[in-house]
C-alpha cells in the first residue's frame, strides 16, 4: 500500500464514515484542551500578539472534529485579547492531511463555521482565512518561520510507510498471521517498526523546526503505550483482534493466508521515553508540558449500554479509520464480513473485563 496515495479516513457522512464515528478522537481533543489552552497562552506571551496569527492543524481528517480545535484556539486568543483590550488579530488557518483526505466535507462546514464566529464574537472579530494544505507532514509543508501555532491530534502514530522489510515482497514469514506488533512477533519486526518511527518523527520535528517562528508553540497528542514493551496490550490489542478476524476468514476459505502474512499496518504506538529521545536529538524545541491519559475504546461507557452495543461502537470507530488501507490490500469484497467477525471478537473481549483503553500522550513544545 502506498500510504500517501491511498490512506484516508472513511469519507462522507454515512454510517461507516469517520464523520459519524470519531467520538474517541473527540474525547482525546476534549481531555487535551487544558494543555492546548496553556500552550496558546504561552505562544502569545512569547511572540506577543501579532497582527496575523497562522495556525496549522496537521492530520485534520474530516467531520466535526476538523474545525473544533481551530475554534478552541480562536476562542482563547479572542478572550485573551478582550481581557487585554487588544485588537484581535487576523487568523490564517491551514488544514493538513494526505491528498486523498475528504477535504470537501470540511469545506461544506465552513459557511456554518464562519457564521458562528461572527455571531459569537461580533464586529470586533477580524478576518479568518481557512484553506487546505494537502501533503504528508513527514516533510516540509510551509514556508520558513511562517507558523505561530501547530496542532496535531490522533495522527502521529501513523507512519509514512510500512517499515522496510515488512512490505508485501519481504514479509511473508516474518510476522506470520499478524498485521502489527504482537507477542508472537520476532525481534526483527519490533526493530523495524521502532526504526521507521524514529526516522519519521525526526523528519517531522526537523520540518516543523524550520516552519515555526521562535517562541511559537506546538501541541501533539497521539496514541502511545504505557509500557516499554512494544507488544503491550494497550499499544496493539485492537490490531491483535483484527488479525484474528482476518485469520477466521482464512479458516473459512474466504482469504488466502499469504495475504494476511504480507500485510502490516503503517502504525506505531511509541512510549514517552522514545518521544523524549527524539526531541532531545533534534534539539529545536523545549517541552513545556506533558501529560498521559487513557480513553476507553468506545470513548466511555454510556449507562445501560450493552456489551454488544459497545462492540458495535468500537468496530465502527476502527472501520472508519482502517478500512481504506485494508481495502487496498484485501479488496472490498470481504470488508462487511471482516467487520462482522471483528465486532464479535471485540464484544467478547469487552465482556471479559480486560482493560480496553487507548493510552494517550499530549505534549506541548515551544520553539527555541
Amino acid at each position: 500500500m502506498e500510504v500517501t496515495l491511498e490512506f484516508h479516513m472513511n469519507k462522507g457522512v454515512g454510517e461507516t464514515s469517520y464523520a459519524k464515528n470519531c467520538a474517541v478522537q473527540n474525547k482525546i481533543i476534549s481531555v487535551a484542551k487544558p494543555v492546548m489552552d496553556e500552550s496558546v497562552k504561552e505562544m502569545l506571551s512569547s511572540t506577543g500578539i501579532p497582527a496575523s496569527i497562522t495556525i496549522a492543524d496537521l492530520g485534520c481528517s474530516s467531520g466535526p472534529n476538523s474545525l473544533s480545535v481551530i475554534s478552541q484556539i480562536i476562542d482563547f486568543v479572542f478572550a485573551h485579547c478582550k481581557y487585554l483590550s487588544h485588537r484581535v488579530p487576523e487568523f490564517t488557518v491551514f488544514l493538513n492531511d494526505l491528498p486523498c483526505n475528504d477535504f470537501n466535507t470540511i469545506f461544506g462546514l465552513l459557511p456554518q463555521f464562519y457564521t458562528q464566529l461572527k455571531e459569537e464574537k461580533g464586529d470586533k472579530f477580524g478576518p479568518c482565512f481557512v484553506s487546505a494544505m494537502p501533503g504528508s507532514f513527514y516533510g516540509r509543508l510551509f514556508s520558513t518561520r511562517s507558523l505561530h501555532f501547530v496542532h496535531s491530534s490522533s495522527s502521529l502514530h501513523w507512519l509514512s510507510q510500512v517499515p522496510p522489510g515488512l512490505d508485501v515482497e519481504a514479509s511473508r514469514n516474518m510476522n506470520k498471521g499478524k498485521i502489527y506488533i504482537s507477542k508472537s512477533s520476532p525481534q526483527c519486526v519490533l526493530d523495524a517498526y521502532a526504526l521507521q518511527f524514529r526516522k519519521d518523527f525526526s523528519m517531522f520535528l526537523r520540518s516543523r523546526s524550520e516552519e515555526i517562528v521562535p517562541g511559537g508553540c506546538m501541541v501533539l497528542s497521539f496514541l502511545g503505550r504505557s509500557s516499554t514493551d512494544p507488544a503491550s496490550a494497550d499499544a496493539c490489542y485492537q490490531w491483535e483482534l483484527l488479525a484474528e478476524a482476518l485469520m477466521a476468514l482464512v479458516a473459512e476459505g474466504h482469504l488466502d493466508e499469504e495475504k494476511v502474512d504480507s500485510f502490516n499496518a503503517p502504525y506505531y504506538a511509541p512510549s514517552v521515553e522514545e518521544l523524549k529521545m527524539e526531541f532531545e536529538k533534534e534539539g529545536s524545541f523545549i517541552i513545556s508540558h506533558e501529560e498521559t491519559f487513557d480513553v476507553e475504546w468506545d470513548a466511555g461507557v454510556v449507562e445501560g449500554m450493552y456489551t454488544k452495543s459497545r462492540g458495535q461502537k468500537v468496530t465502527k470507530t476502527i472501520r472508519a479509520v482502517v478500512e481504506s488501507m485494508l481495502e487496498s490490500h484485501f479488496g472490498t469484497e470481504i470488508m462487511d464480513e471482516l467487520f462482522v467477525k471483528y465486532e464479535k471478537l471485540v464484544g467478547d473481549y469487552l465482556s471479559s473485563k480486560f482493560a480496553t483503553k487507548y493510552h494517550n500522550m499530549v505534549i506541548s513544545l515551544v520553539k527555541k
